[in-house]
């Protein structure tokens, strides 16, 4: 009979396991500087290697924190079968003994009775963090610095370059694993109509760091979660934030005054993607507009006047998932195979 789900009933067993929202979770370091802050250790399992059909690809992680209610807490996810619960069961072991472990799930595994539903085989190794930990410090001061890193491992030693090269690189004899980390995925939305306010709860619920700029909005915060919440010029806060090719600017005030100057900064910056609401009509005396104020050709070719998908609708949430897919695209470039 095959394992329960999610770990039921074992060492390891998840909390919340009967709604794992854990899923939804990309990126561990979050759940990770979360741990450090309390002086806790982690299990980080990363799936190195990949044999046929999968639903992730190399370079997807879970991290395995021990849970308040005696379970054990886990953000991300590799396979939605049956795999993560035994995942955690084997995180649990390495947090109490420190020794990494390497897994084999699918085709091949010694445990048969795990099953995985596309048919493949994926490859896990799980290595114990303490929160002193030089590696772990050194990746969570790139992310907070937003520069990309690499991690390198063998379950037992650990270390963080500034170069970045593949997402993951696997080698197998001495066996080690070098696992790239970008900066976070973050969107800047500027306006405060029903639209520009869909378009940033989205963004929060799809994990990006989302910061809504409305200048001189109301003082009382938005009535959703965002990372920040500025009531500066766009331009202004653009400037004060920096921008990268990670940074998505989206404006939606639907005055040019305040979008225009968002608009530049985030071309300038070279973000990696920027984009004005609005009717397809004002697009020419738009990007004129942009033209005069000193914007290149080839930074206007980054240019996403009246962004969205055609055929959602232009409700707000139709017209804001369009535009987030759109973003979702720009800053994703393909990083797994299926």
């Amino acid at each position: 009979m095959a394992r329960r789900c999610y770990g039921a009933g074992m060492e390891g067993e998840i909390s919340n396991a009967d709604w794992p929202v854990f899923g939804w979770i990309d990126d561990i370091r979050p759940a990770l500087a979360d741990a450090v802050g309390a002086g806790r250790p982690a299990a980080l399992a990363t799936l190195y290697k990949v044999e046929g059909s999968a639903p992730r690809g190399p370079g997807a992680q879970m991290l395995f924190t021990p849970g308040g209610d005696g379970g054990i807490a886990a953000s991300g996810y590799f396979s939605g079968d049956c795999i993560e619960g035994d995942v955690a069961n084997h995180a649990a072991q390495v947090l109490a003994d420190g020794e990494p472990r390497r897994l084999h799930y699918g085709m091949g595994s010694p445990w048969i009775d795990i099953r995985l539903r596309c048919g493949g085989a994926l490859h896990v190794l799980v290595e114990r963090l303490a929160p002193g930990d030089e590696a772990v410090r050194a990746l969570l001061d790139h992310a907070r610095a937003r520069r990309s890193c690499t991690w390198s491992s063998d379950g037992a030693a650990r270390a963080v370059s500034a170069e970045a090269g593949a997402l993951l690189h696997l080698s197998e004899d001495p066996f080690r694993i070098a696992r790239r980390y970008d900066p976070p995925r973050r969107l800047i939305v500027s306006g405060g109509d029903p639209g520009a306010l869909a378009a940033a709860h989205l963004g929060t619920l799809a994990r990006f760091e989302t910061i809504l700029v409305r200048p001189q909005g109301p003082e009382a915060p938005p009535p959703f979660p965002v990372s920040r919440y500025l009531r500066e010029e766009p331009a202004e806060a653009l400037a004060r934030l920096g921008v990268d090719r990670w940074t998505a600017y989206l404006g939606a005030t639907h005055e040019d005054h305040h979008d225009l100057g968002g608009c530049l900064a985030a071309l300038r910056g070279g973000a990696g993607y920027v984009g004005m609401i609005g009717a397809r009509s004002r697009a020419p005396g738009r990007r004129a507009a942009l033209e005069a104020q000193g914007a290149s050709g080839e930074e206007l070719a980054g240019l996403h006047l009246s962004p969205g998908m055609p055929g959602l609708g232009k409700s707000p949430w139709e017209v804001a998932t369009g535009i987030i897919a759109e973003i979702m695209r720009a800053l994703n470039p393909a990083r797994e195979r299926a």
